[in-house]
């Protein structure tokens, strides 16, 4: 039995795969921040990046201390897109998100 020759490489194809699972993303338009965050929670969610923590830590400080609510979150991983379940919570507990994007 002869081995399988590879095909030519003018016949080969790629199919590449999106990695998202939407088959028609939208494009939303950029919200306006708040004139104030007077009177709303803020989420502060850590992406699992090192010194996030510090980062929150401060701010949370710092927006305690001028009487604004706070909550905090973080993604497992900040390899992987967060949770739904934790998607879900920001949305319905908080009305302004920080990030953690630093190292």
């Amino acid at each position: 039995m002869t081995p399988p020759t590879p095909a030519s490489p003018a016949l080969r194809t790629t199919l590449l795969h999106d990695p998202t699972s939407e088959l028609a993303p939208e494009m939303r338009p950029r919200r306006a921040p708040p004139p104030s965050l007077e009177g709303r929670v803020v989420a502060l969610q850590g992406i699992g990046k090192l010194r996030s923590d510090e980062f929150l830590d401060h701010v949370k400080t710092r927006l305690e201390a001028r009487g604004i609510e706070t909550i905090r979150t973080d993604k497992p991983t900040n390899a992987r897109r967060a949770p739904t379940e934790l998607l879900q919570r920001i949305a319905t507990e908080a009305d302004v998100v920080v990030q953690a994007l630093a190292d």
